[in-house]
């Protein structure tokens, strides 16, 4: 973007601004405060392009871009994963089922800045199992968010990731990344969700990117169904995704994209 202020590291992460932080922060509020809205309609009987219908509403009355509309050819305004579904599912007229879980992943364009968060829903009754994969995938996110600041590694973040999910014995998908955004919604650097502490580049106060581990209770491997989309595991294991936009502050960082009502984890009633 000509118009971007800030400078490039040599592994070409964008640092930006104090001022940039406002930007973030609203598009990401939007995001969450959208996804905070969707969460009464998650239940049995209900369609995912029900759910997405709703989402594009919203983004619309908010006066807001959806940045997943026409990306690469895509046609919706969110990404709804069900079950063994890692990441990417197309809204459809599938109906959900008691008991199933689902990603919902929004991104929103606000004043040219991406706001990008996903969490997971359930509907109807939430089995153990599933339960079990939804807290380990939400608190290793915050594992990872945890070791954000000036100074550690991108390599720090996975580690911290990967060793949580692995010693609750469930898998990190590597197919999958985090990324870099701002005023673009895909830059570097791809943010993994496994790796040695210490190793990739280095933090600095500035760089704005998502962290949002894939976990599945099964083995790792994926595979992107005939529609270019959709990826599954490969052994048909429930998979579960969180997501949050964050930027690095001079001391660690800041979410942009936390629930306005406390709503980012699907027990929030209970």
């Amino acid at each position: 973007m000509d118009d971007y202020r800030g400078r490039l590291t040599k592994d070409g992460i964008r640092i930006h601004e104090d001022a940039d932080f406002a930007g973030m922060h609203a598009a990401g509020k939007l995001a969450a405060q959208i996804l905070d809205n969707i969460a009464p309609l998650v239940v049995p009987g209900v369609t995912t392009e029900a759910l997405d219908k709703a989402i594009e509403d919203q983004v619309n009355a908010a006066g807001a871009t959806s940045a997943t509309i026409g990306y690469k050819g895509y046609k919706h305004a969110s990404c709804i994963s069900i079950n063994h579904v890692v990441c990417h599912g197309i809204p459809s007229a599938k109906t959900l089922k008691d008991g199933d879980i689902l990603n919902i992943d929004v991104t929103v364009i606000v004043d040219g800045w991406f706001g990008d968060t996903s969490r997971m829903y359930v509907a109807g009754k939430l089995p153990r199992k599933a339960e079990r994969l939804i807290q380990v995938t939400h608190d290793a996110l915050f594992k990872g968010i945890e070791a954000v600041k000036p100074g550690n590694t991108f390599g720090d973040i996975g580690h911290a990731i990967q060793a949580y999910v692995e010693a609750h014995r469930m898998s990190v998908v590597r197919d999958f990344c985090g990324h870099g955004l701002g005023r673009v919604f895909h830059a570097p650097p791809n943010v993994l969700h496994y790796g040695r502490e210490g190793s990739g580049p280095v933090l600095e106060e500035g760089m704005f990117f998502t962290i949002e581990p894939m976990v599945n209770l099964g083995r790792p491997e994926t595979k992107v169904l005939a529609d270019d989309w959709t990826a599954v595991t490969r052994d048909k294991s429930l998979s579960a995704q969180f997501e949050h936009s964050i930027g690095v502050t001079a001391t660690g960082c800041e979410i942009f994209t936390l629930s306005p009502s406390g709503r980012f984890h699907p027990t929030y009633e209970l």
